[in-house]
């Protein structure tokens, strides 16, 4: 809503302040407790959940970028790009917990050789 209101315009949106980052962070770190270290690049899916937390990750990335590229024209507020950025690696890290929980072996990207 902050970036769809008007500027200028004396509107009521919902704020985002750094405590809203910190929470993402906190939870990103409770999930990481449990998982074991990333030491290869990991390959989206493994069930429904893992497939859906990887999907919201994409969409996080990318509404990050389109943000980065409007506020080279607008004024956007940098604690929106910054909350988009640690909500896409809270779905990660999700999706890591999930497949964990699930039991699901992580699918590991292994590079040519």
């Amino acid at each position: 809503s902050n970036l769809a209101s008007q500027p200028g315009k004396d509107m009521i949106t919902p704020d985002l302040v750094d405590e809203d980052i910190h929470l993402i962070e906190e939870s990103i770190d409770k999930m990481q407790e449990t998982l074991p270290p990333l030491k290869h690049f990991i390959m989206p899916g493994g069930s429904a959940s893992v497939s859906a937390a990887h999907m919201a990750r994409t969409v996080c990335r990318r509404a990050e970028r389109r943000c980065v590229t409007l506020s080279h024209d607008s004024a956007v507020e940098p604690i929106i790009i910054l909350y988009l950025n640690r909500l896409s690696d809270f779905f990660f890290v999700l999706a890591r917990w999930l497949g964990h929980r699930e039991g699901i072996e992580e699918i590991k990207w292994i590079p040519r050789k």
